[in-house]
């Protein structure tokens, strides 16, 4: 790697599969390494940013996280990511490492063919793909590398979607990752991880490390510094989009359901799963407030597991209200997910 060339880390992977949790720990865990972060979030809000915001370390400050909205990261690369980049290569003093978390929607190979324009290759280099893999979902078969036994398994089940584009792009990911951390094995026993990671490695080629992780605790030596240059070899990867020049997100859409104040935590648990079984939502995440509480409650949930937390308090200037992003497959009920929500 080129010394004067700042590494560049992409971390992508589905809806809910753990990059947030991942990328909250590397920053902890810095050291003395300057990290910044470009988040691309999927949604009306950008929520992600914010609990990256709050994680409380000197690594971590507003300034190092700088959120992309005007759309998927991968078909806004010209308008919105290579300007952003820029700037922040050209601050006076530039970060050591920078991260990328693309939403879940997003392709890598796109983005990280960005990393081959003039103005960027000379200063910057993807030191590697990371594709977070949610563990217990990829064992369940929604992303087999089987698809004739996937439509048998969706064909069997009336409740389930018969169209999945979800998997087209986890192969994407999958196919352009140098590693693939298998997430949430504290929800696997060991014989379930064994046989997730011998799937994995097979979808994504021998040489590919499977790293397994619980809620994002690994080693940044482990993540940071592999030197992959993968701009140089991107163009050798498989992609199921090879060959298009864009791919529509029309498949999946998302809102935001403002909440009022609940008094307690379970409460709006029970509302938010209740919203997660509804037919084509796939994930909600977001902020509350909590009656009697100074600080804000974060909520992350996807399929029938979700998780709250505090995360910092509320500021002074700040309106103490919630809001919850709710991304679903094109057409889901929102009006039905919302009332659930509000209660």
């Amino acid at each position: 790697m080129a010394a004067n060339k700042i590494p560049v880390t992409v971390i992508t992977g589905f809806l809910g599969a753990g990059k947030t949790s991942l990328i909250r720990h590397l920053f902890t865990h810095a050291g003395n390494r300057r990290l910044a972060l470009l988040i691309n979030e999927f949604g009306e809000l950008g929520i992600d940013g914010e609990i990256l915001k709050a994680c409380g370390d000197g690594a971590c400050g507003e300034d190092d996280v700088i959120e992309l909205t005007n759309g998927c990261i991968c078909c806004t690369v010209a308008d919105d990511f290579l300007p952003t980049l820029t700037t922040l290569l050209d601050r006076e003093e530039p970060p050591d490492h920078i991260l990328i978390e693309t939403s879940g929607l997003a392709l890598p190979k796109p983005l990280v063919k960005a990393f081959q324009w003039p103005e960027v290759r000379s200063r910057t280099t993807v030191d590697s793909v990371i594709a977070v893999v949610d563990g217990p979902a990829f064992l369940a078969g929604l992303f087999a590398n089987d698809p004739t036994a996937v439509q048998r398994q969706r064909e069997s089940d009336e409740m389930l979607d018969h169209d999945s584009p979800l998997a087209e792009v986890f192969d994407d990911q999958l196919a352009c990752a140098d590693m693939v951390i298998l997430s949430k094995a504290d929800l696997m026993n060991a014989t379930a991880i064994e046989e997730t990671r011998a799937r994995l490695r097979a979808g994504a080629g021998a040489s590919v490390q499977v790293i397994v992780s619980d809620h994002g605790a690994l080693d940044p030596a482990l993540v940071l510094g592999l030197g992959a240059a993968v701009e140089e070899v991107i163009d050798d990867r498989w992609s199921r989009h090879d060959g298009l020049e864009e791919h529509d997100h029309d498949d999946f859409e998302s809102f935001v359901v403002e909440i009022d104040a609940v008094d307690d935590p379970t409460l709006l648990s029970a509302r938010a799963l209740g919203a997660l079984a509804v037919d084509g939502v796939l994930r909600i995440k977001g902020i509350a407030a909590v009656a009697g509480k100074g600080a804000r409650l974060v909520v992350q949930g996807v399929g029938s597991r979700l998780d709250h937390y505090y995360d910092r308090p509320w500021r002074m200037d700040e309106a103490r209200a919630g809001r919850l992003v709710v991304i679903g497959l094109a057409g889901f009920d929102r009006a039905r997910a919302e009332a659930i929500l509000k209660g």
